[in-house]
C-alpha cells in the first residue's frame, strides 16, 4: 500500500474536522491526529480499493477520542463575560481594486456568489480562507469570484463610503448550554461576521430598516436581508414595528462605565468603614469553619469570603427582581451580550463564571470570581476535572486520571515532592457554607437596610441606561450590579490600605456543593 493514498484525501479530511470540531485551530489538530493514525495502522489494510472505508472508520475512532480529550463541559453558566474584551477601531484597510469593486457590487447575484463577494471583500479573507471557510476547493472559489465581478454592472453610489470600514462588536452568551461544537455549535458562532455585527451596532441604539441598513453597511439589500433574517432566527434581532428591526441583547458601550464612575463609589462612601469591619469579623470567625481551604492564606481567602457575603447580601436584600432568562432557538436558557467599549471607561467588574455538575459526590460546582482587585482570571473547570478535584479533596484520590492530569496541567491540582496531589482550589461542603451564611447574616443583617438604600438611587439610575425593550436583561444586569459593587469597596480599601493586595498566584474560586 503506498501512502502518498492518503495525500490524496488531505482536504476531505480537513473537512470532515471543521464538521466535528469548534474552531479552525481544532480542525487542524484533529486532521493531523487522523492522518497521523491512518498512516500508522496503514500498513494493516490489504486491499487498497477498502482504503476509503478504512479512513472513515479511522477518522470516527480518532474524533471519538478527541472529543473525549477535549473534556467539553455539560452545564456553562456565564455572567458579564466581556468585561475586559474592549473594542479597537482597528485601521480597517482594503486594497483600492477590492475597495473600488466593493463599491460596485449592487447587481443581483445569485446565492453562490453571494457569499464570497462578503467573505472577500467585506470580510476581508484570502481565496485561501474563503476555501477553508465554506470547504470549497481554492480554484473554485477564484472562479466564482472572477465571474461576481463580471456580473456587476451597477454603480453603488448611495452607498455610504465609511460604511465600508465595519464596526466591531464583541459577543458571547450569559446563562445556560450543553455545547460541543459539532451537533449543538456555539450560538455566536451563527453571527460574528462582519456584516451582522455591523447590523447589530447600528441596531442597537434605534430601530432600522433594510434599506438603512443598506445604506449604513454598504452593502446590497439583499445581503442586508439575508442577515437579518438570520438575526432573527437566531434571536439576535426582533422585528420591533413593521419593517424596523431592533437589536435584541445588551450591548455594552461606554455609557454604562462613565455612568458608575460618576456615581458608584460616591454612593457607597458612608458605608465603607461599616461594611469593612463587618467583612473583618465574618473572615475572623471564619477561621474556626472547618472548610477544605486549598493552600490558600486568610489575607487571600478575605477577597473570597467578601463575594459570599456579598452573594447573601444581594439575595436577602437586592429589590430587583430575579429573572429567569427564557429559552431560545436551542432550547437553553441564555442570551447573548455584547461589548463596543473602548476599554476608556471599563465598566465595575465582578464577572461570575460557573460550572456544575453531578458527579459520583453530588452536585458541585467550580465559581470563579475575576474582574476585580487586581484578582487574575482563571478559567472554570469541566465537569469530568470538578468530579476528579472533589474526588483527592474528599477521598484522597481519583480514578479518572485522564482529568486529573488535565487539572494538573491547568493548576486546579497540583503534585506534591512525595506524589501525592493537592487541590488548588478551595472547596464549601453544603453544611460549611450554610455555616458562612449564618456568619454573614450576623454581621451584614444590621447592615442591609441601610447599604440597600444608599445603593437604590445608583441602580434606579443605571436601568434606565438599558433600551426599554430589554427590561428583562435591564434587571438582570441591575441585580448583578448588586452584587458587583463588592468590587468598588475593595478598590477602596486597597486604596487605602486597608488590605492587602491579593498574592500573584492566587485565583478568587471555590468548589462548592450544591445539594
Amino acid at each position: 500500500m503506498k501512502n502518498d493514498i492518503i495525500s490524496q484525501y488531505v482536504e476531505r479530511v480537513f473537512a470532515f474536522s471543521l464538521n466535528h470540531t469548534f474552531s479552525y485551530e481544532e480542525a487542524e489538530e484533529l486532521s493531523q491526529e487522523i492522518l497521523t493514525t491512518v498512516l500508522k495502522e496503514l500498513p494493516k489494510l490489504r486491499k487498497e480499493e477498502s482504503f476509503e472505508f478504512f479512513l472513515w472508520a479511522v477518522a470516527k475512532n480518532v474524533t471519538k477520542t478527541f472529543k473525549r480529550k477535549m473534556g467539553k463541559q455539560r452545564a456553562m453558566f456565564t455572567y458579564d463575560i466581556p468585561e475586559e474584551v474592549v473594542y479597537k477601531d482597528d485601521d480597517y484597510t482594503l486594497l483600492e481594486e477590492q475597495y473600488s469593486e466593493l463599491r460596485r457590487s449592487v447587481a443581483m447575484l445569485s446565492k453562490q456568489y453571494r457569499e464570497i463577494i462578503i467573505l472577500h471583500y467585506y470580510d476581508n479573507l484570502t481565496v485561501k480562507q474563503i476555501s477553508e471557510k465554506l470547504c470549497i476547493p481554492e480554484g473554485t472559489i477564484t472562479w466564482r469570484l472572477s465571474e461576481a465581478r463580471r456580473k456587476l454592472t451597477k454603480e453603488c453610489n448611495e452607498m455610504n463610503e465609511t460604511a465600508l470600514r465595519p464596526k466591531t462588536m464583541h459577543i458571547n452568551i450569559h446563562g445556560s448550554g450543553n455545547y460541543n461544537g459539532t451537533t449543538i455549535p456555539f450560538p455566536t458562532v451563527y453571527i460574528d461576521d462582519a456584516l451582522s455585527q455591523n447590523i447589530l451596532c447600528y441596531c442597537n441604539e434605534e430601530a432600522h430598516s433594510i434599506e438603512e441598513l443598506s445604506k449604513y453597511c454598504g452593502v446590497p439589500a439583499y445581503y442586508i436581508e439575508d442577515r437579518v433574517d438570520n438575526l432573527v432566527k437566531r434571536n439576535a434581532v426582533i422585528e420591533q414595528t413593521k419593517g424596523k428591526y431592533r437589536t435584541d441583547f445588551v450591548v455594552w458601550s461606554d455609557k454604562y462605565g462613565i455612568y458608575l464612575e460618576e456615581n458608584a463609589e460616591k454612593a457607597l462612601l458612608p458605608m465603607m468603614d461599616k461594611l469593612f469591619y463587618a467583612l473583618k469579623k465574618i473572615a475572623d470567625e471564619a477561621k474556626n469553619i472547618n472548610f477544605y481551604r486549598g493552600g490558600k492564606s486568610e489575607d487571600d481567602l478575605f477577597y473570597l469570603y467578601g463575594v459570599q457575603a456579598f452573594n447573601y447580601l444581594r439575595s436577602a436584600y437586592c429589590k430587583m427582581p430575579r429573572v429567569e432568562i427564557k429559552p431560545k432557538y436551542d432550547g437553553y436558557r441564555w442570551a447573548y451580550i455584547g461589548s463596543i467599549e473602548t476599554g476608556a471607561h471599563p465598566r465595575i467588574g465582578l464577572s461570575v463564571n460557573c460550572c456544575g455538575n453531578y458527579g459520583t459526590n453530588g452536585g458541585y460546582s467550580h465559581d470563579v470570581y475575576c474582574h476585580f482587585g487586581n484578582i487574575r482570571y482563571r478559567p472554570i473547570m469541566t465537569d469530568n476535572m470538578i468530579n476528579a478535584c472533589v474526588d483527592i479533596v474528599l477521598h484522597g484520590k481519583s480514578d479518572d486520571t485522564e482529568s486529573a492530569a488535565e487539572a494538573i496541567q491547568n493548576g486546579y491540582i497540583k503534585r506534591e515532592e512525595n506524589g501525592s496531589l493537592v487541590v488548588t482550589v478551595p472547596l464549601f461542603k453544603k453544611e460549611q457554607r450554610d455555616e458562612f451564611f449564618a456568619l454573614a447574616e450576623k454581621h451584614l443583617f444590621p447592615l442591609g437596610e441601610e447599604y440597600a438604600q444608599y445603593v437604590d438611587s445608583l441602580l434606579a439610575g443605571y436601568k434606565k441606561l438599558f433600551p426599554k425593550h430589554l427590561q428583562d436583561e435591564a434587571d438582570f444586569f441591575t441585580r448583578h450590579l448588586f452584587f458587583s459593587l463588592y468590587a468598588v469597596l475593595i478598590n477602596y480599601w486597597q486604596k487605602n490600605g486597608k488590605i492587602k493586595m491579593p498574592s500573584e498566584d492566587f485565583h478568587c474560586d471555590l468548589l462548592r456543593n450544591f445539594d
